[in-house]
């Protein structure tokens, strides 16, 4: 029996590396050949211990699930019909960002990430501002982590970050009646080539996305560019989650699909305030749940990446509300 790497030639002699050729086909039993197999994966991210769940001052305004973890279901529009609207969800994004970068800089090799959700929960509320994921449909923690084959909604515990690992930290605020919402995927020390491409790409790829939104535009587009680029550059595109409306709610409709989805023909207005939050993975699209039944992985146990803003739609284009256009590897 022959086992063949990632890195390694592909069996069919084609001079490219097999994640270059028949490794996707490979792994859905489609076309190697007997006696050929893949070396399989395991897991570099396990579940780990959950400590108690952060509390927050009485004095700080908080979103109608804080206490009962049941968020509202009433649909409504994510357009803004006011200044002052706009200004709270200015206000939002702008705290949201000062907060993952506060996190972000605190990543490193052998540091938890029970102690980020601390440290980004303790700057919520310096920032006078409510960690919106806390209690949200009963979610323990103040922030989302995810490491490495980690797609999303991973929840901060004991894991200490390794050198190589690459992480997402995903912060939402409430602040002033309205949330922002934002991630970013960074490195953990020294990471290897093919995670750098993927996490450039994948910012990539929501920049794109950005970049199409404008008043009349059909909402299509933002999947459309965005699997292009991925698919181009050797990736999938994670399909079970989506960007979604944002505002006083922390999700609203529309939803925003991150792949093209030829018959949706709905229209993106002028005054809208929505997440596109693309996730990409370096394998199979497809995820798995963990029994906490929030944390999704690659099936395939591949890395996944994923960057997000909060944008406002102009009369001319996109106003992003969380932060600037250059992610940490380009500053």
């Amino acid at each position: 029996m022959t086992i063949i790497g990632r890195n390694d030639l592909c069996w069919c002699n084609s001079g490219k590396k097999y994640k270059k050729c028949h490794l996707r086909s490979d792994e859905r039993g489609e076309t190697s050949p007997p006696g050929v197999v893949a070396k399989t994966r395991t897991p570099t991210v396990l579940p780990g211990g959950v400590s108690p769940s952060l509390t927050v001052p009485r004095e700080i305004g908080r979103p109608e699930y804080a206490e009962s973890g049941r968020p509202t279901e009433k649909k409504m529009s994510c357009k803004k019909s006011n200044k002052d609207q706009i200004e709270r969800m200015r206000h939002a994004g702008r705290v949201a960002r000062e907060v993952l970068d506060t996190v972000l800089a605190a990543v490193k090799p052998g540091i938890t990430t029970d102690e980020l959700d601390k440290i980004a929960h303790a700057r919520t509320i310096a920032l006078g501002a409510y960690p919106s994921p806390l209690n949200y449909m009963g979610f323990p923690k103040s922030i989302c982590t995810s490491a490495n084959e980690v797609v999303v909604h991973g929840i901060p515990d004991g894991r200490k970050l390794v050198n190589g690992d690459i992480i997402n930290c995903d912060i939402t605020v409430f602040a002033e009646g309205m949330h922002g919402d934002c991630s970013e995927t960074v490195f953990v020390g020294n990471v290897d080539e093919d995670s750098q491409k993927l996490v450039r790409v994948t910012w990539e790829c929501l920049m794109k996305g950005i970049d199409v939104v404008r008043p009349g535009e059909l909402f299509n587009s933002i999947g459309r560019v965005i699997e292009q680029h991925a698919t181009e550059s050797g990736f999938s595109v994670v399909r079970e989650f989506t960007g979604h409306g944002i505002g006083q709610y922390f999700h609203m409709a529309p939803y925003i699909a991150h792949f093209y989805e030829p018959g949706n023909k709905m229209l993106i207005e002028e005054g809208m305030t929505f997440t596109i939050e693309p996730m990409i993975n370096a394998g199979s699209a497809e995820c798995l749940f963990w029994n906490d039944k929030w944390t999704a992985v690659t099936k395939d146990l591949a890395r996944s990446a994923q960057f997000e803003h909060t944008i406002l739609v102009t009369a001319d284009g996109a106003e992003i509300l969380t932060g600037g256009r250059e992610p940490f590897f380009l500053k």
